[in-house]
Formats: C-alpha cells, structure tokens, sequence
C-alpha cells in the first residue's frame, strides 16, 4: 500500500536531484538511482498475496482508507538507512501517515499476511542505493582494490562517505506541501521495470473518506 505524491511534487524533487546527480559531490556513478516511476512512501508491504484473498485484502484496505481523512505532507530532509538506502523524508502531518500505515498493516496480520518488518515509523521516499564498494570523489583505490586511507579506526567505509556527502547535499531540502487524499494498493514486479528495478502496478484506488 502506496502513497504517491502528485507530479508537481515529484517535478520539483526531480529537478533537485537533477543537479544533485550531475554534482562532482554527487557521486553519479557510486548510486544506483530509483526511476521516478518508483517514487512513493510505503505505508505497509504485505509480500506475496495469493489471488484468493486479493478481494478481502482490498476490501479490508478500503474500508480503513474510508476511516482516515486527508492531511498535508510535504518531502523534506533525506536520510540513509543500512549505510546505503538513500531516502527524502517528510514533514507535515507525519503522524496521520504512521496512523494510515498501522491500519493497512492490521489489516495483513487480520489475514496473517507476512509480517511488514520495515521501517515504517519514519515515512520516506526512497531515491537511490550506493553500490558496494563505491568510492566517494577523490578517493584512490589500493592496489588490493580497497580504498586509500586510514579505516582501522572505525571510519566510515566508502559507500558511507558516498551516502554522506548526498545526505548533506539534500539535508535542506523541502518540498511543496500536498494534499494526501488516497492511497493506492499496488503490485510489485521486481526486475521487471526500467534498468532491472521494479515495476508498479496500481490494482485499486483507497480514497480517503474520513
């Protein structure tokens, strides 16, 4: 279950990263970016559905949309999370969308779904993944294919600095407040989208009534 930010949003974090990307700083080549068709917040994941109870899921997730009333949310800020996720957070009335997610998961655990054991508590948009190994600008390689300077010390490792200097780049960053009136359930396909990611597939959509 999907909260999708509307095209002016996603044009205007678009253009940021736009410049982020082409940026020395910027490490293009250390970061696998997510194609803007990917971009939205999860509020649960519920793994693979059999067909079966596609229809009681639906309706479950329908009618605690219909129960949730709509509320502002704008990205601002990023973040990483296992030394390379690279995400932008959200501002606004984050705590209406931690109650949209705790609802669509008590809905997967009335069907005894998988567990959602992502971090959900902390709404975001994730925007790329650093490659293992990558070096950030400036940084040679060892003959033994390491990098250059000292990490005995408990330094950060290479894609650290990568995930550093882009997280310190976008740490200003603030969106266009939108409106978030719905949500969507939607399919996932992984490997199946642009350059190897996952494609999307929106299977309803769960305005929001309240």
């Amino acid at each position: 279950m999907a909260v999708v930010p509307p095209e002016e949003v996603l044009d205007h974090l678009d253009l940021v990263l736009a410049s982020v990307r082409g940026a020395p700083a910027g490490a293009h080549s250390a970061v696998r970016w997510s194609a803007r068709e990917t971009w939205h917040l999860t509020a649960a994941f519920f793994g693979e559905v059999a067909d079966g109870l596609v229809p009681t899921l639906t309706e479950g997730l329908s009618a605690a949309a219909a129960g949730s009333g709509p509320y502002d949310l704008r990205l601002r800020g990023a973040g990483v999370f296992a030394h390379r996720t690279l995400w932008v957070g959200v501002a606004g009335d984050v705590e209406s969308q931690r109650a949209v997610s705790l609802g669509a998961r008590s809905v997967g655990e009335q069907l005894d779904l998988r567990p959602d054991d992502r971090v959900r508590d902390r709404p975001h948009l994730t925007i790329g993944r650093v490659r293992p190994g990558a070096r950030p600008p400036g940084r040679r390689a060892t003959r033994r294919g390491g990098t250059a300077g000292p990490d005995a010390a408990g330094r950060a490792a290479p894609e650290d600095d990568v995930a550093g200097s882009l997280v310190r780049a976008l740490a200003v960053y603030e969106g266009p407040t939108w409106r978030v009136d719905r949500a969507f359930l939607v399919e996932s396909t992984p490997g199946a989208g642009r350059a190897g990611g996952p494609l999307y597939r929106t299977v309803v959509d769960l305005p929001f009534e309240g």
